[in-house]
C-alpha cells in the first residue's frame, strides 16, 4: 500500500512539470506578425519556413534536401521581415534604422543568417516545415541600441539627487490599458516630460546582455521577476508618448520618488526594470 502511495505521488510530480513549464511559458510577452513571433520576455525572434521539393524530385533521394533548403531560405526571409519590424524606440524601427547604411543593413542581415533552427518537421506530402530562432539580445542589441547608451564608468546623474531612505532594487511600471507597446529603447518620462530612465541612465553592459527593460504580461509576473529582485518600486502608467508608444510616462510623485536616493541610480544602470502591458 504504501509502495503504491508513493507510485502515485511521483506520477503526479512527473506530470506537472510539463504544465507547470507551459504555465510559465504563457505568460511571456509575445507579439505576433505576418511572418513570425517577437517574445518581448525572453528577447527572441521566432519564424517557421516551409519548403517542398520539385514535383519531378518526388520519391527521390533528393527530394528532401532540395525541400530542407527551401525551407530554410523561407525561415531567413520570414525572420527578416520580422527583425525589420522590431521597435527600437517609440519612433524608429530596425528598418528605419538600417536603411540609413549599407553597412548596418548588411550587418543585420548577416545576424539573420545566423539564427538558429530550433525545430524540424518532415511531413508526409514531402515538404519540410522548420522553426528558425534569433536572439534580440548580445550582438544585435550591440548593433541596434542607440549610441548614446554608454558603458557604466561613463554615466553620470541626469537630475540631481538627494540622499533619502527610499532605496529600491528595481522599478515596476504597470502600463496596462495604455496600448503600450515594447522597445529595444523605452523611455520613462514624468508629466513634465524629463527622461525618468532612459539610455543616459543605463549601462551599455547591461542593456546588450539583458535589454534595457524587461516585459511581462502581468503585474504578479513583473513584481516576482528576478530582474527586480527584493524591493521593486512599483508604479502606475498615465498615458504613452511617441508614435510608436513605447514611451510611458508616471507621476511627478512617483518620479520623485526614484529620484530621491542616489542609490536608485544602481539599479537603473543594471537595467533592472520591467514593463507591464495588454
Amino acid at each position: 500500500m504504501k509502495r503504491q502511495s508513493i507510485f502515485i505521488l511521483v506520477l503526479v510530480i512527473l506530470i506537472a512539470i510539463p504544465l507547470n513549464g507551459y504555465a510559465d511559458q504563457s505568460q511571456d510577452l509575445i507579439e505576433k506578425t505576418n511572418k513570425g513571433i517577437i517574445n518581448w520576455t525572453q528577447g527572441i525572434i521566432q519564424a517557421k519556413g516551409i519548403g517542398a521539393p520539385p514535383e519531378k524530385l518526388y520519391g527521390k533521394p533528393s527530394a528532401r534536401p532540395m525541400a530542407l533548403r527551401a525551407a530554410t531560405l523561407d525561415a531567413y526571409r520570414n525572420i527578416l521581415e520580422v527583425v525589420n519590424g522590431v521597435r527600437i524606440d517609440s519612433t524608429t524601427s530596425v528598418k528605419d534604422y538600417a536603411v540609413e547604411s549599407d553597412v548596418i543593413m548588411s550587418r543585420v542581415q548577416g545576424m539573420v543568417q545566423g539564427a538558429q533552427e530550433v525545430k524540424r518537421e518532415y511531413l508526409s506530402d514531402g515538404t519540410v516545415e522548420i522553426t528558425m530562432q534569433m536572439n534580440l539580445r548580445g550582438g544585435f542589441s550591440q548593433l541596434i541600441l542607440p549610441e548614446e547608451i554608454k558603458p557604466l564608468e561613463s554615466i553620470t546623474p541626469v537630475v540631481p539627487v538627494q540622499s533619502a531612505s527610499a532605496v529600491f532594487t528595481g522599478l515596476v511600471v504597470d502600463a496596462k490599458g495604455l496600448s503600450a507597446r515594447p522597445a529595444m529603447s523605452p523611455k520613462i518620462l514624468d508629466e513634465n516630460g524629463q527622461e525618468v530612465y532612459g539610455s543616459a541612465f543605463v549601462s551599455r553592459e547591461y542593456a546588450v546582455q539583458q535589454g534595457m527593460s524587461g516585459y511581462a504580461k502581468e503585474l504578479s509576473a513583473a513584481t516576482q521577476n528576478q530582474r527586480v529582485t527584493d524591493n521593486p518600486l512599483t508604479v502606475k502608467g498615465l498615458r504613452t508618448e511617441g508614435a510608436g508608444r513605447s514611451d510611458i510616462v508616471i507621476s511627478n510623485a512617483d518620479a520623485a520618488k526614484l529620484r530621491s536616493a542616489s542609490e536608485n541610480l544602481s539599479f537603473m544602470k543594471k537595467c533592472r526594470v520591467m514593463v507591464v502591458v495588454d
